[in-house]
């Protein structure tokens, strides 16, 4: 089954997401089939907090990838925040 779920990188106080497709019983930071965007939780002032490729999220989405609990409330929040 393909998720599309949160992969944790940065470094130590600074955390940085990438958000990956990939099959749900690899490891969190494991091997992933494409990264479709980040989530910067610490971003400050300019930065970005989220960017997603929506083109390839809807693609898949529509092979039946399910996005995780957090990454769904993400992909919700940034939804209402570019209406």
């Amino acid at each position: 089954m393909l998720t599309i779920r949160l992969a944790l990188g940065g470094s130590k106080k600074r955390p940085f997401y990438h958000l990956t497709v990939t099959d749900s019983r690899n490891p969190r930071d494991g091997s992933h089939k494409e990264q479709i965007g980040f989530f910067n939780p610490v971003a400050r002032g300019q930065e970005i907090r989220l960017s997603v490729n929506q083109e390839r999220l809807a693609y898949w989405l529509s092979v039946g990838a399910q996005p995780s609990e957090r990454v769904a409330s993400l992909l919700k929040e940034s939804a209402k925040a570019a209406a």
